[in-house]
């Protein structure tokens, strides 16, 4: 997306998945589990209550990163114009820390923040301690469902999940959608041409002619790190292309499933053909890194998130032109390849309310998220540097004119597949992480790291007792 020019930064905090102490990794395993006092979210109310006239800030919590300056600026600018009461501010910790950030408060049953910003995942582990309102009747009341791709009000708010693409009408809403995101591939249109790869396995033998002819450019750059999804999405990203499945939802399966024959193709084509053609030491890259090699013309090929690639285009941050234009002159942006499959990795995340915030706060966050919902509000977010999520603001020139890659984000909603929405989430990407990354970095052969996986994730469903739900 493109941001205001005093955010559009380059550089995005790096994620780990490490606990800073022993309280929160406490507050965590407790909400992976299923185990915190509440049995299940108590319910908004269909109507918003009378606001205050009072000064009110209005709290959000997220990662450091251009779009909370965004959300915040954006937020202040407009929302004022109704609410002048009324104060957004965004609070931002770092990525490494988002996560417990959140639920180790959600865990003492008091927070400093009135809307929380989940990513999709963790929707399943704050509806099962009751940490956030059932927006179902509010929804129903306020927003014009019709108006979205089913699809992201499942991915962003529905719980339990329904299966990729679809929604299910009579399932509850926990959230509303507020960053859209997928990944883009971003590629050297001077150096493999104007037309980008088609399958992914055009794309591989495109980056290995590419490094072959431009000495000290790697063919490939994308994340592999330890922490936070990193590795995992990678992984998730080319197993569904090679036609895999993450695991079967209804029986909760996924050993037999994620390591089946489509699912060790795909290892071996991350592992054996994907990371030969990668830089050294680019054994614990993410979103930072990928942007830099692309930023310093050492990557051929690369694939980052949308929502995290509008520093691309700032001189400033680029050796590739001293305009905007020249360096579009060589980087282009698409849809993923194709091939056994067009699937891509949903990213983006949705706005909740605390069901510990102050009453007058929760009426102010329902406010908020109806107003913020609305078609003309929806098109000055993407003017703004948004990515929004109803259909008309996807297609409206506001969106597609705002940047090169918009139209990749627009192009790429039908194609979109998420992970497990699950209350066991952190434990089952904390897993993959780990042996994805030691498959990359040769501490582990390829099929045995995902056989390690399928086996680890498997027990940790299996002890947890089959509680929640989640599908793709």
């Amino acid at each position: 997306m493109r941001y205001p020019k005093r955010i559009g930064r380059l550089s995005v905090p790096r994620r780990k998945v490490q606990l800073a102490t022993a309280a929160m990794l406490l507050a965590t395993t407790m909400a992976a589990c299923g185990q915190d006092d509440g049995a299940s979210a108590p319910k908004a109310p269909a109507a918003i209550p009378e606001l205050t006239k009072d000064p009110l800030t209005l709290s959000f919590i997220w990662f450091e990163w251009p779009p909370a300056q965004a959300l915040e600026a954006f937020a202040n600018a407009e929302y004022k114009k109704e609410r002048p009461n009324v104060t957004v501010k965004v609070k931002t910790v770092p990525n490494a820390n988002w996560h417990d950030a959140m639920f180790t408060q959600f865990a003492a049953h008091k927070t400093d923040f009135d809307i929380a910003i989940l990513d999709s995942q963790h929707i399943g582990e704050a509806v099962t301690n009751g940490n956030i309102l059932d927006l179902t009747d509010f929804v129903k009341k306020n927003i014009d469902v019709k108006a979205y791709n089913p699809y992201l009000l499942a991915a962003y708010g529905q719980f339990p999940q329904a299966e990729t693409g679809k929604r299910d009408e009579n399932a509850s809403l926990y959230g509303l959608p507020l960053l859209g995101d997928t990944w883009t591939m971003i590629y050297r249109k001077d150096l493999i041409g104007d037309k980008p790869p088609q399958t992914w396995d055009e794309m591989i033998s495109a980056a290995e002619k590419c490094q072959s002819e431009n000495p000290g450019v790697s063919g490939l750059a994308f994340h592999q790190a330890n922490g936070s999804d990193a590795a995992a999405v990678t992984y998730n990203t080319v197993n569904g292309v090679y036609g895999g499945n993450l695991w079967d939802a209804k029986s909760r399966k996924i050993e037999g499933v994620l390591n089946d024959a489509a699912g060790q193709e795909a290892m071996d084509v991350l592992v054996n053909k994907m990371k030969p053609l990668t830089a050294k030491g680019s054994g614990n890259w993410f979103i930072d890194e990928v942007n830099a090699a692309v930023a310093q013309g050492k990557a051929c090929i690369a694939f980052n998130w949308i929502a995290a690639s509008g520093g691309l285009l700032d001189p400033k941050e680029s050796t590739l032109g001293a305009t905007r234009e020249e360096i579009l002159g060589k980087l282009g942006f698409a849809t993923l390849p194709t091939q056994k499959t067009n699937l891509v990795p949903l990213g983006g995340m949705g706005m909740h309310v605390s069901a510990y915030s102050a009453e007058a706060n929760q009426a102010e966050a329902l406010n908020f998220m109806k107003w913020f919902e609305q078609a003309d509000v929806q098109k000055k977010w993407a003017a703004a540097g948004g990515v929004p999520s109803r259909t008309d603001a996807l297609q409206s020139p506001e969106f597609l004119n705002a940047g090169p890659f918009n139209k990749v984000y627009a192009d790429s909603v039908p194609r979109m597949r998420d992970m497990w929405n699950v209350p066991e989430y952190a434990r089952l990407v904390d897993i993959e992480n780990t042996n994805v990354n030691a498959a990359l970095n040769g501490a582990k052969k390829p099929k045995d790291a995902l056989d390690d996986i399928a086996k680890e994730q498997q027990r940790v469903l299996d002890s947890s007792g089959g509680k929640g739900g989640g599908g793709l």
